[in-house]
């Protein structure tokens, strides 16, 4: 038999199948004989010859084939049209058109603290709207809706784009002659979108108020009067949440406004305790096991750089109702608009102290120092907890508080609840996450490499312009080298995480045979160092020498690296530290370390033998990769810290999509970061929230339809979108 060749592979000839004919049809009607329909399937494959399986892969982004994006495109396009009012029709002078990506070079805008409408972006509006004399279009018939900073080499110099949102009737009524361009503006996808109504997202409370104002006036109050004195009509469900991290407090706010009596346990102290138990540990090396940079009131989002970027959408109505809390209880303004927001540790302690005023104005009962031991659990049921003062050893004093339901939001670090699960066979699956380094610059180097002469502009976060920072993904192919576990043929993503511009290094260890880092930052960012961790990612297949401990694999993973940078170290909360330069180069000849922000202290140690090999050498190719878009970031000043390692869950809890409930145990509800669903600030208290919607609407709190209000939640199977 003749073989073909294609790209030197030999494959044995095949045809594709004729087309079936329908069932009923005539032989003779379709003009193909009877005798070909029974060869007309694909031939069954022959053991021991080569099958050829052809496949079209799907691509999505800009990989999307030609004729896909003209497809997507026309669809756009008319999908455009359908919102908008027909061109020059009268229903366009009214509504509101959103107007994107409006550049306004660095150079002629007032600065990234300046929120307002320009008049060099009237100009760029003017530009968009194709109207000729941009001095005559009135402010006040403009809003600023984003503003970011685009520093990006590509560009021939650095600019501020802006999204602005164009109220039709206002601008009509205070600059007629602008009808003619309003009424001939074209849709365009991302560029120019019409709004039959301005979106104004409120916050939480506010749309709570709303809701039980009008549950009250279509179903009367809530109490009735009985014997001339008021009485409820019903005992409130009783709910406890554990942990007052973002996915904790939003749930909790959620429940009480709707009616629950809510119980809020916190393992860790207030957030003014903590700050000085921190304090201890920065200055007198003392570690308080439960109230340190992971465990306390706000989760271990507060001592960070409190970033409010995520990846579940910005503009959605949710996020936006999450950012418009925080400004609620103090947050800045400028979150709503800045294109990369973030609070800072100083923004964020008065503002978790105006959150816990009010949860305790609605009849919340916060406890902190109380560490939840164990769950009481009868006929596959949650009724309660088991709590014990944290200051005390485990199982000193024990207290049972009966609840209707339990929510669980802990953080990534609370290891002894994850064990406490399995006790009770909670459904738990590893989870992919990452690891790696630290990296340290001095902030002015960073400050060079992206803006080279507007640099000067920065001033330590109070210029015109912001601090620089970065954030990069690398792909490394391992190729066909085995590794240790016989790991084979896989690619990892090597990432910039958690990056603090004007930063500094942090411990955030929970024990103290146990190293890691992070890093924080506040609001300002004026430290002279930037840092960032420079990680990749580890999957089940990594940890395979830590099977025996089941679904926990990944936590012993994490803690097999902690032990060892904190041997490297030489105990005390010694950071063990290398030049980049010197990892790079698998050697230790700079015994004396470039300075670093890191305050308890770093040793210089061998960094590129702490992991294995193909995790090493990722992180190394990475790095080089990193210097060829970014030359200087190989610098003899870059300074790498070991160990980060908790950068998200190493493990998701199981949990029903619509009810947040766990599919193996009624009456617990699993959210946030620790429960494998979120990775950051927002995401967290998104997460909080919805389930604090889902499980009123189980206590009959709540009969509303939560996805009519917010859209639909992230996705929960698969990969969960930070």
């Amino acid at each position: 038999m003749a073989l073909h060749t294609v790209s030197g592979i030999k494959l044995p000839p095949f045809s594709l199948p004729l087309p079936h004919r329908h069932l009923g049809a005539s032989p003779s009607g379709g003009g193909i004989s009877s005798g070909l329909y029974a060869s007309s399937a694909f031939p069954r494959r022959r053991c021991g010859t080569l099958a050829a399986v052809v496949r079209c892969a799907r691509r999505t982004g800009k990989r999307r084939y030609p004729s896909e994006k003209k497809r997507l495109d026309r669809r756009h396009k008319e999908q455009l049209r359908q919102t908008a009012p027909e061109e020059g029709g009268v229903a366009r002078e009214a509504g509101f058109w959103r107007l994107s990506k409006l550049a306004v070079p660095a150079s002629d805008d007032p600065g990234k603290d300046f929120l307002g409408v320009s008049p060099p972006l009237l100009q760029a509006i003017a530009k968009a709207l194709k109207f000729p004399v941009a001095s005559m279009l009135p402010e006040e018939a403009f809003s600023v809706i984003r503003k970011s900073f685009d520093a990006r080499k590509i560009l021939k110099e650095p600019q501020f784009v802006y999204t602005v949102d164009v109220d039709a009737k206002k601008l009509l009524d205070m600059e007629p002659r602008t009808w003619d361009f309003i009424a001939r503006l074209e849709p365009r996808l991302g560029i120019v979108e019409y709004m039959s109504d301005e979106r104004v997202a409120t916050d939480l409370i506010s749309m709570l108020n709303v809701h039980n104002k009008v549950s009250d006036d279509e179903h009367g109050t809530r109490d009735t009067v009985n014997n001339g004195s008021i009485s409820p009509t019903r005992m409130k469900p009783r709910v406890a949440i554990v942990g007052s991290g973002p996915s904790g407090l939003f749930a909790a706010l959620v429940l009480a406004e709707l009616g629950a009596e809510v119980t809020l346990l916190e393992r860790g102290q207030p957030v003014e305790q903590r700050g000085r138990d921190i304090g201890a540990l920065a200055v007198r090396r003392i570690l308080q096991s439960e109230s340190n940079f992971c465990f306390g009131e706000g989760g271990a989002g507060t001592w960070s750089d409190g970033k409010l970027v995520t990846r579940i959408g910005k503009n959605t109505d949710g996020v936006q109702a999450v950012m418009k809390t925080f400004v609620h209880f103090g947050g800045p303004p400028n979150i709503l608009i800045d294109g990369r927001p973030h609070l800072g540790t100083d923004k964020l302690v008065p503002l978790l102290r105006n959150f816990r005023h009010h949860l305790r104005e609605l009849g919340v009962a916060i406890r902190f120092n109380t560490r939840v031991d164990d769950l009481i659990v009868e006929g596959g049921q949650v009724k309660g907890v088991v709590v014990s003062d944290s200051n005390l050893q485990p199982g000193s004093v024990d207290q049972k508080l009966s609840f209707d339901a339990v929510v669980l939001a802990v953080g990534h670090s609370a290891r002894d609840t994850y064990s406490m699960l399995l006790r009770h066979n909670v459904d738990i699956t590893p989870k992919n996450f990452s690891v790696g380094l630290r990296i340290e610059h001095p902030q002015e180097l960073i400050n060079n490499i992206q803006y080279s002469e507007l640099a000067a502009e920065v001033h330590k976060g109070r210029g015109r312009i912001p601090v620089a920072d970065y954030k990069i993904v690398k792909s490394i192919g391992e190729g066909d080298v085995k590794n240790d576990i016989e790991q084979v043929d896989q690619n990892r993503s090597c990432y910039s995480f958690c990056m603090c511009p004007g930063g500094q290094v942090v411990l955030t260890s929970t024990n103290p045979l146990e190293l890691c880092v992070n890093g924080m930052s506040f609001s300002r960012r004026a430290s002279k160092w930037a840092n960032s961790a420079l990680v990749v990612t580890v999957s089940s297949h990594d940890f395979e020498p830590f099977q025996s401990h089941g679904s926990l694999a990944g936590v012993e993973f994490q803690r097999e690296y902690e032990r060892r940078a904190a041997m490297m170290g030489g105990g005390n909360f010694v950071v063990p530290a290398q030049c980049v330069t010197d990892f790079i180069s698998n050697k230790l000849s700079v015994t004396t370390l470039p300075p670093s922000s890191y305050r308890l202290g770093v040793r210089p140690s061998k960094l590129h033998e702490l992991f294995p090999p193909y995790l090493t050498e990722a992180l190394q190719q990475s790095i080089m990769m990193i210097d060829k878009e970014m030359p200087g970031f190989i610098s003899s000043e870059a300074l790498l810290h070991g160990v980060e390692t908790r950068t998200s869950s190493p493990l998701q809890i199981s949990r029903h999509k619509e009810t947040y409930e766990s599919t193996s145990l009624q009456g617990l509800y699993p959210i946030g970061e620790g429960a494998g669903y979120a990775g950051g600030i927002v995401s967290a208290a998104v997460d909080g929230m919805y389930c604090g919607f889902a499980l009123a609407k189980q206590l009959s709190l709540f009969a509303g339809d939560i996805e009519a209000i917010f859209g639909k939640a992230q996705k929960q199977t698969g990969s969960v979108k930070y």
